[in-house]
Formats: C-alpha cells, structure tokens, sequence
C-alpha cells in the first residue's frame, strides 16, 4: 500500500497496537482488557452484596439467557462499526423478521419441527433482506449510514405493526419454546449455545479471514482499501447482509425464549447492542474492534441489571451505569487515538531529521 493509512495497517494488528510490541504489553493497552477489569469489578461488588444468590448457577444462567440475543446480534454490529458504520435498525429488522416467521408458522399450522424449520428459514431471510437494503443504500447509493438505517428502523417496525395491528403472534411451535427452556448441549443451555457458536464463527471470520482483514481495512481508510484492489462497494453491502441476517437469527431465538414476538419490547435493543460493542472497544472510528470485546461489553448491561434487581435497586439505574461507562469508552478511544497520531506525527519528523544528517 502507498498511502500513509495502508503502511499503518502493515505494522498494526486487527486490535489497533503496535504488533511490534511486546504481548503482554499490546494486551494490557487494549479497551477491551480494561473492560473486561470493570466487569470482574462489577460481579466482586455484587458478590460481596448479594453473596449466594447473585453467584447462583442459576443467576449466571439468566445472564446468559439475556446476553444470547444481544450477542449474536452484536457479533454483526462489530463487523458494521469496524467499517466505520453504523446500523441502529437491528432491533426493527429483528421485530420484522421474527413477525413474518410467526405468521408463516401460524399459516402452517403452528406445530411440528418442519413448521419451526420453515420458520427460522423465513426469519433468516427476512433480516437477510433488510440487510441488503441497508447495505445497498449505504454503499451503493452513497447515503450516510445513519440516515439509512434510522429510515429502514422505522420502515421495518411500522411494516411489523401493519401486519399484525399491534397485536403480538403467540402460535409459536413448542419445538422452539423446548429448545430454549429443556434443551442443553454439551451442558449449556439451547439459547446461549446458539450464541456461542454464532460468536465463535464471527470471531474466526473477524481475525482469521480474508473478509476480516478487508473489514478492517475498510474501516481505517475505505479510499486506500479500493486503491489496493479490494472491492469495497461489495464488502460493505455483504457486512450490512451479514448484520440483517443475524438480526433474523436473533428473531427466532427471542421467539424461542419468550413464546411471542416482541413487538413492542425491542425498542433500546439497537442502542444496547451499540453501547455494548463501542463499550467493548470497536471504534466508532472504525478500523478497531474484536468479538472479544463485544462479548465482554455485553454483559456489563446483563450483570448490572441481574445485580439491581437482586440487592432491590431500580432497574433504571442500569441506563445511567451503562451510559456513564459508554461515554468513559468513547472518552478513551479519543484520547488513545490522539496520542497515537501525536506519536505517528513524532516518529515521521524524527525519521526525516534522520535522515537529513545521514552523511552523502
């Protein structure tokens, strides 16, 4: 690469340090490690307050049962915002996919494991389609992101409400309600394997594959990524694909957990997932970002309000806890960023000066 943005990403790992760095040292200066310190805080306090009933087997699976939804939903936002995006209508999209699968379910009888197959076909598809709408609008028709997905975040909730008059589906098939109260694999419970998994996978495409490594380099300098040959129009409308497409994943899990589309119950799920993945350390800038990370940032929101509610504290507080830290997050990244740039700007004056008293 020929741009100064390009020969910064030859010597600067997907976590945004200096890959010449000692590990331990590229470790410790990562958010997402911070991060994760504020979150053992977090359950030491609630430990010592609460004892037996927050360290409860059965706590911690709660915790995971509300974080599932949130984390596959979150393994696309990160994909999204390290491209230097945004896409606040995964809630909506999740709302409307998981409407159109229950209707379909309902048509079809609303029992049996083909019914609960077509159903999580339907719901796929339908968040695959709003992704690429998004995609498209925004890498295609060049229209900024923000306003593109806070349009579809109203298209899809109000198509969601016509179709269904308000009024939530319940013909939900039993084979999905199983799923999330008795199955467990390999011990872990049906909902947050499905998230594991989901994780796993988007953590392996992230900072193994080619796709990742666009991603990123998307995300840094979008200009200097289509110079260098990769097809940046195309990667975008396939991130934004990728990010509706498991907001339809996230539909059939939360019709799976609740027996009922969740019409009217999604409404912060787009900011919760956003304040979670830049809590984890995904730049709002772009370029930066692990699934670690959103994982980690996840389950501050979860812990709060699983703690609060045990030691009798409103739940409200968990907005202002969450927006306190994600304010802090973005704080940080700023300053971590300018330092950085302060550095480059040192080091290129130090290496031309060098380079001036280099004998002829």
């Amino acid at each position: 690469m020929s741009t100064v943005a390009s020969q910064q990403a030859v010597v600067t790992g997907a976590d945004g340090m200096d890959s010449d760095q000692p590990f331990l040292k590229r470790v410790v200066g990562l958010q997402a490690f911070w991060i994760l310190g504020v979150l053992i805080v977090i359950c030491v306090f609630f430990a010592v307050i609460a004892g037996s009933r927050f360290m409860s087997t059965g706590n911690f699976t709660l915790i995971s049962e509300n974080v599932a939804v949130w984390a596959v939903l979150g393994v696309g936002m990160t994909f999204v915002i390290i491209t230097a995006g945004i896409d606040l209508s995964v809630g909506s999209v999740l709302v409307f996919a998981s409407v159109v699968s229950a209707k379909v379910m309902e048509a079809m009888g609303g029992a049996g494991p083909g019914v609960a197959a077509t159903g999580l076909a339907v719901a796929i598809v339908g968040g695959l389609a709003w992704g690429i709408v998004n995609g498209v609008l925004v890498a295609v028709a060049r229209v900024p992101a923000l306003i593109v997905t806070l349009g579809t975040l109203s298209i899809a909730l109000g198509l969601a409400q016509v179709l269904t008059g308000g009024i939530d589906i319940r013909s939900v098939p039993t084979e999905l309600t199983d799923f999330s109260v008795y199955t467990k694999v390999l011990g872990i419970p049906g909902l947050p394997f499905v998230a594991l998994v989901v994780v796993i996978v988007g953590a392996i495409v992230l900072h193994k594959t080619k796709f990742g490594r666009y991603t990123y380099a998307i995300g840094s300098n979008a200009e200097a990524a289509r110079r260098t040959g990769i097809k940046v129009t195309r990667h975008l409308v396939l991130v934004y694909a990728l990010a509706g497409t498991l907001a339809g994943v996230g539909a059939i899990l939360t019709l799976a957990q609740f027996g009922t589309t969740t019409i009217a119950g999604q409404s912060l799920t787009n900011l919760n997932v956003i304040a979670a993945v830049v809590i984890g350390g995904t730049s709002i800038f772009g370029g930066e970002g692990s699934i670690f990370g959103t994982v980690v940032g996840l389950f501050i929101p979860a812990v709060l309000q699983s703690g609060f509610v045990i030691i009798g504290v409103q739940p409200f507080w968990q907005g202002v806890a969450v927006g306190t830290v994600l304010i802090a997050a973005v704080y940080v990244d700023q300053s971590r960023r300018a330092a950085a740039q302060r550095g480059a700007r040192s080091h290129n004056i130090f290496k031309r000066q060098s380079q001036r008293k280099e004998p002829q």
